[in-house]
Protein backbone atom coordinates (compact mmCIF):
# COMPACT_ATOMS: atom_id res chain seq x y z
CA UNK A 1 0.00 0.00 0.00
CA UNK A 2 1.68 3.42 -1.14
CA UNK A 3 2.53 6.10 1.77
CA UNK A 4 2.11 9.76 0.50
CA UNK A 5 5.21 11.81 1.80
CA UNK A 6 6.33 15.49 1.49
CA UNK A 7 10.10 16.08 1.06
CA UNK A 8 11.29 19.51 0.49
CA UNK A 9 14.53 21.40 0.85
CA UNK A 10 15.40 24.65 2.34
CA UNK A 11 18.70 26.92 2.72
CA UNK A 12 17.77 28.81 6.15
CA UNK A 13 20.61 31.03 5.81
CA UNK A 14 22.78 31.18 8.80
CA UNK A 15 20.68 29.30 11.27
CA UNK A 16 22.86 30.36 13.83
CA UNK A 17 23.50 30.17 17.51
CA UNK A 18 26.61 32.40 18.99
CA UNK A 19 27.72 33.21 22.14
CA UNK A 20 26.54 36.81 23.56
CA UNK A 21 30.30 38.92 23.68
CA UNK A 22 29.19 41.15 26.46
CA UNK A 23 30.73 44.66 26.40
CA UNK A 24 31.86 44.27 30.11
CA UNK A 25 34.04 40.90 29.08
CA UNK A 26 37.51 42.20 29.72
CA UNK A 27 40.06 41.88 26.90
CA UNK A 28 41.85 39.03 28.03
CA UNK A 29 38.71 37.18 28.69
CA UNK A 30 37.38 37.55 25.25
CA UNK A 31 40.80 36.48 23.60
CA UNK A 32 40.82 33.01 25.68
CA UNK A 33 37.08 32.64 24.86
CA UNK A 34 37.56 32.73 21.33
CA UNK A 35 40.64 30.92 21.37
CA UNK A 36 39.22 28.16 23.67
CA UNK A 37 35.64 27.33 23.13
CA UNK A 38 33.13 27.95 25.51
CA UNK A 39 29.93 25.92 27.08
CA UNK A 40 26.31 26.10 26.03
CA UNK A 41 24.51 28.20 28.55
CA UNK A 42 21.18 29.99 27.99
CA UNK A 43 22.43 33.26 29.03
CA UNK A 44 25.75 33.22 26.58
CA UNK A 45 24.28 31.17 24.13
CA UNK A 46 21.08 32.44 21.79
CA UNK A 47 19.45 32.39 18.44
CA UNK A 48 20.48 35.23 16.26
CA UNK A 49 17.25 37.43 14.98
CA UNK A 50 14.40 35.85 16.46
CA UNK A 51 12.00 37.79 14.59
CA UNK A 52 13.80 36.27 11.40
CA UNK A 53 13.37 32.73 12.64
CA UNK A 54 10.08 33.28 13.23
CA UNK A 55 9.20 33.71 9.71
CA UNK A 56 11.30 31.17 9.17
CA UNK A 57 9.17 28.86 11.11
CA UNK A 58 6.32 30.23 8.98
CA UNK A 59 7.64 29.31 5.84
CA UNK A 60 8.14 26.04 6.86
CA UNK A 61 4.90 25.42 8.43
CA UNK A 62 3.34 26.33 5.49
CA UNK A 63 5.31 23.28 3.53
CA UNK A 64 4.07 20.49 5.92
CA UNK A 65 6.45 19.01 5.11
CA UNK A 66 7.02 14.85 6.31
CA UNK A 67 11.25 15.51 5.20
CA UNK A 68 12.87 18.56 5.03
CA UNK A 69 16.56 19.07 4.08
CA UNK A 70 18.07 22.22 5.40
CA UNK A 71 21.12 23.68 4.45
CA UNK A 72 22.92 26.59 6.73
CA UNK A 73 22.19 24.90 10.12
CA UNK A 74 25.04 25.70 12.87
CA UNK A 75 24.68 22.71 14.85
CA UNK A 76 22.31 19.76 16.19
CA UNK A 77 21.78 21.84 19.33
CA UNK A 78 20.83 24.87 17.59
CA UNK A 79 17.87 22.64 15.17
CA UNK A 80 16.81 21.51 18.32
CA UNK A 81 16.06 24.68 19.96
CA UNK A 82 14.82 25.59 17.04
CA UNK A 83 12.06 22.89 16.32
CA UNK A 84 11.20 23.12 20.12
CA UNK A 85 10.56 27.00 20.11
CA UNK A 86 10.05 27.75 16.89
CA UNK A 87 7.94 24.47 15.50
CA UNK A 88 6.50 23.66 18.50
CA UNK A 89 8.32 20.26 18.26
CA UNK A 90 6.60 19.11 14.89
CA UNK A 91 9.72 16.92 14.23
CA UNK A 92 10.60 13.97 16.20
CA UNK A 93 13.74 13.35 14.59
CA UNK A 94 16.48 15.86 13.76
CA UNK A 95 20.15 15.07 12.28
CA UNK A 96 23.17 17.74 11.95
CA UNK A 97 26.81 16.25 11.40
CA UNK A 98 29.13 19.48 11.12
CA UNK A 99 30.86 19.59 8.18
CA UNK A 100 34.08 21.37 6.20
CA UNK A 101 32.69 24.62 6.65
CA UNK A 102 34.52 27.25 8.43
CA UNK A 103 31.95 29.23 8.89
CA UNK A 104 29.83 25.77 10.78
CA UNK A 105 27.20 25.81 8.08
CA UNK A 106 26.12 22.23 7.65
CA UNK A 107 23.71 20.38 5.90
CA UNK A 108 20.41 18.43 8.17
CA UNK A 109 17.49 17.25 8.30
CA UNK A 110 14.05 17.64 10.22
CA UNK A 111 12.10 13.97 9.90
CA UNK A 112 8.71 12.82 10.82
CA UNK A 113 10.18 9.42 9.79
CA UNK A 114 12.96 7.76 11.96
CA UNK A 115 16.78 7.57 10.31
CA UNK A 116 17.47 3.99 9.47
CA UNK A 117 21.20 4.62 8.84
CA UNK A 118 23.29 7.92 8.29
CA UNK A 119 26.64 8.20 6.67
CA UNK A 120 28.40 11.42 6.07
CA UNK A 121 30.60 11.65 2.56
CA UNK A 122 32.75 14.95 4.27
CA UNK A 123 35.79 12.97 4.53
CA UNK A 124 36.01 11.93 0.91
CA UNK A 125 39.16 13.59 -0.85
CA UNK A 126 40.03 14.11 -4.66
CA UNK A 127 42.38 11.04 -4.75
CA UNK A 128 44.02 9.39 -2.00
CA UNK A 129 47.21 11.07 -1.94
CA UNK A 130 45.09 14.79 -1.53
CA UNK A 131 44.50 16.89 1.39
CA UNK A 132 41.20 18.89 0.11
CA UNK A 133 38.08 17.45 0.92
CA UNK A 134 35.56 17.55 -1.83
CA UNK A 135 32.69 18.85 -0.04
CA UNK A 136 32.75 22.25 0.92
CA UNK A 137 30.30 20.98 3.68
CA UNK A 138 28.65 17.59 3.12
CA UNK A 139 26.78 15.16 0.73
CA UNK A 140 24.73 13.29 4.26
CA UNK A 141 23.38 9.91 2.57
CA UNK A 142 20.69 8.76 5.16
CA UNK A 143 17.67 6.29 4.94
CA UNK A 144 14.87 7.20 5.98
CA UNK A 145 12.46 4.62 7.49
CA UNK A 146 8.84 5.20 6.11
CA UNK A 147 7.65 1.92 7.12
CA UNK A 148 8.95 -1.29 7.89
CA UNK A 149 9.40 -2.51 4.83
CA UNK A 150 9.63 1.10 2.82
CA UNK A 151 13.67 2.93 3.21
CA UNK A 152 13.77 6.23 1.49
CA UNK A 153 17.63 6.83 0.67
CA UNK A 154 18.20 10.77 0.33
CA UNK A 155 21.06 12.55 -0.58
CA UNK A 156 21.57 16.10 1.07
CA UNK A 157 24.19 18.51 -0.36
CA UNK A 158 24.63 22.36 -0.38
CA UNK A 159 27.80 22.58 -3.22
CA UNK A 160 30.24 25.27 -3.26
CA UNK A 161 28.89 28.95 -3.60
CA UNK A 162 29.28 31.30 -6.62
CA UNK A 163 31.15 33.82 -4.20
CA UNK A 164 34.04 35.20 -6.11
CA UNK A 165 32.76 34.58 -9.20
CA UNK A 166 30.30 32.14 -10.69
CA UNK A 167 32.71 30.61 -13.66
CA UNK A 168 35.80 30.71 -10.90
CA UNK A 169 33.86 28.84 -8.48
CA UNK A 170 32.41 26.43 -11.44
CA UNK A 171 35.11 23.75 -11.10
CA UNK A 172 34.83 23.12 -8.04
CA UNK A 173 30.90 22.62 -8.26
CA UNK A 174 31.44 19.97 -11.03
CA UNK A 175 34.14 17.91 -9.08
CA UNK A 176 31.46 17.86 -6.33
CA UNK A 177 28.95 16.96 -9.00
CA UNK A 178 30.92 14.42 -10.04
CA UNK A 179 31.39 12.92 -6.65
CA UNK A 180 27.67 12.56 -6.01
CA UNK A 181 27.22 10.41 -9.38
CA UNK A 182 30.15 8.39 -7.92
CA UNK A 183 28.38 7.81 -4.29
CA UNK A 184 24.85 6.55 -6.06
CA UNK A 185 26.47 4.50 -8.24
CA UNK A 186 28.40 3.06 -5.72
CA UNK A 187 25.36 2.32 -3.50
CA UNK A 188 22.81 1.22 -6.59
CA UNK A 189 25.30 0.34 -9.42
CA UNK A 190 25.80 2.18 -12.63
CA UNK A 191 22.45 2.63 -14.25
CA UNK A 192 20.33 2.70 -11.05
CA UNK A 193 17.15 3.70 -13.40
CA UNK A 194 14.78 0.65 -10.83
CA UNK A 195 16.13 2.53 -7.53
CA UNK A 196 14.38 4.97 -5.28
CA UNK A 197 16.14 7.70 -4.10
CA UNK A 198 15.93 11.63 -3.88
CA UNK A 199 19.31 14.41 -4.34
CA UNK A 200 18.21 17.77 -2.96
CA UNK A 201 19.70 20.40 -1.43
CA UNK A 202 21.27 24.23 -2.75
CA UNK A 203 23.34 23.60 -5.43
CA UNK A 204 24.87 27.11 -5.71
CA UNK A 205 24.21 27.14 -9.52
CA UNK A 206 21.38 27.64 -12.51
CA UNK A 207 21.06 25.70 -15.58
CA UNK A 208 22.88 25.74 -17.95
CA UNK A 209 25.46 24.69 -16.09
CA UNK A 210 29.27 22.59 -16.83
CA UNK A 211 29.32 22.37 -12.99
CA UNK A 212 25.94 20.74 -12.56
CA UNK A 213 25.95 18.85 -15.55
CA UNK A 214 27.56 15.37 -14.52
CA UNK A 215 24.48 14.99 -12.36
CA UNK A 216 21.71 16.39 -14.21
CA UNK A 217 22.23 15.07 -17.31
CA UNK A 218 21.95 11.45 -16.34
CA UNK A 219 18.87 9.94 -16.90
CA UNK A 220 18.27 8.63 -13.95
CA UNK A 221 17.23 11.26 -12.12
CA UNK A 222 14.75 14.50 -12.87
CA UNK A 223 15.21 18.16 -12.22
CA UNK A 224 11.26 18.36 -10.83
CA UNK A 225 11.37 21.73 -10.53
CA UNK A 226 12.70 22.48 -14.24
CA UNK A 227 10.39 19.40 -15.70
CA UNK A 228 7.22 19.82 -13.68
CA UNK A 229 6.15 24.05 -13.33
CA UNK A 230 5.76 25.08 -16.92
CA UNK A 231 6.56 28.84 -16.61
CA UNK A 232 10.31 28.85 -16.78
CA UNK A 233 10.04 32.54 -15.40
CA UNK A 234 8.20 30.50 -12.37
CA UNK A 235 11.35 27.62 -11.69
CA UNK A 236 13.70 30.62 -9.40
CA UNK A 237 14.39 29.90 -5.87
CA UNK A 238 16.67 32.58 -5.17
CA UNK A 239 16.95 36.18 -4.86
CA UNK A 240 20.59 37.96 -5.48
CA UNK A 241 19.76 41.76 -4.63
CA UNK A 242 23.34 42.63 -5.83
CA UNK A 243 23.23 40.96 -9.37
CA UNK A 244 19.25 41.90 -9.46
CA UNK A 245 18.71 38.09 -10.23
CA UNK A 246 16.36 35.32 -10.03
CA UNK A 247 17.56 32.06 -10.50
CA UNK A 248 17.15 28.17 -9.55
CA UNK A 249 19.67 27.70 -7.13
CA UNK A 250 17.42 24.88 -5.05
CA UNK A 251 17.40 21.68 -6.26
CA UNK A 252 15.07 17.74 -5.47
CA UNK A 253 15.86 15.38 -7.91
CA UNK A 254 13.98 12.15 -8.04
CA UNK A 255 15.49 9.04 -9.52
CA UNK A 256 14.13 7.80 -12.25
CA UNK A 257 11.94 5.34 -10.59
CA UNK A 258 10.52 7.47 -8.11
CA UNK A 259 9.83 10.12 -10.84
CA UNK A 260 7.48 7.59 -13.21
CA UNK A 261 5.67 6.48 -9.87
CA UNK A 262 4.62 10.35 -9.46
CA UNK A 263 4.17 11.51 -12.88
CA UNK A 264 1.40 14.05 -11.73
CA UNK A 265 3.24 15.33 -8.88
CA UNK A 266 4.20 19.41 -9.45
CA UNK A 267 6.81 20.73 -6.34
CA UNK A 268 5.58 23.73 -4.68
CA UNK A 269 8.12 26.76 -4.17
CA UNK A 270 7.14 28.85 -1.08
CA UNK A 271 7.91 32.59 -1.32
CA UNK A 272 6.16 34.11 1.34
CA UNK A 273 9.36 34.39 3.43
CA UNK A 274 11.44 36.49 1.01
CA UNK A 275 12.50 39.94 1.95
CA UNK A 276 9.97 42.87 -0.21
CA UNK A 277 13.05 43.75 -2.02
CA UNK A 278 12.40 40.66 -4.09
CA UNK A 279 10.01 42.65 -6.29
CA UNK A 280 9.44 39.91 -9.08
CA UNK A 281 7.28 38.45 -6.59
CA UNK A 282 4.29 40.42 -5.62
CA UNK A 283 2.45 37.98 -3.42
CA UNK A 284 1.75 38.40 0.14
CA UNK A 285 4.11 38.06 2.67
CA UNK A 286 4.34 36.61 6.24
CA UNK A 287 3.81 39.09 8.84
CA UNK A 288 6.88 41.26 9.89
CA UNK A 289 8.71 40.43 6.63
CA UNK A 290 10.91 44.22 5.89
CA UNK A 291 12.59 45.21 3.04
CA UNK A 292 15.84 43.84 3.42
CA UNK A 293 15.38 42.18 6.92
CA UNK A 294 13.95 40.08 8.70
CA UNK A 295 13.02 37.53 6.62
CA UNK A 296 12.71 34.00 6.45
CA UNK A 297 15.87 33.40 4.38
CA UNK A 298 17.56 34.75 0.78
CA UNK A 299 16.51 31.29 -0.82
CA UNK A 300 12.74 29.72 -0.99
CA UNK A 301 12.22 26.28 0.24
CA UNK A 302 10.68 23.46 -2.06
CA UNK A 303 8.52 20.52 -1.53
CA UNK A 304 6.97 17.71 -3.48
CA UNK A 305 4.54 15.31 -2.41
CA UNK A 306 5.24 11.89 -3.81
CA UNK A 307 3.36 8.17 -3.41
CA UNK A 308 5.62 5.20 -2.13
Amino acid sequence: MSKKIRIGTFNVENLFARFNFKKEYPTEQLVKVVKEGWEVDKTRFIINKPVAREITAKAIKALKADILALQEVENIEVLKRFNSKYLGGRYRYKLVIGGNDLRLIDVGILSKYPFRSIRTHQFDKESPSSRKYIFSRDCLEVDLEISENTVLPIFVNHLKSMYGGRQKTMARRKIQAERVVQIIKERFGENPIEDDFIILGDLNDYLPSPGLEPLLCKGWVEDIVATRIEEEDERWTHYWADGNEYKQLDYILLSKSLAEKNLSAVPVIERRGLPLRATKYEGKRFENVGKNDPKASDHCPVMIEINM
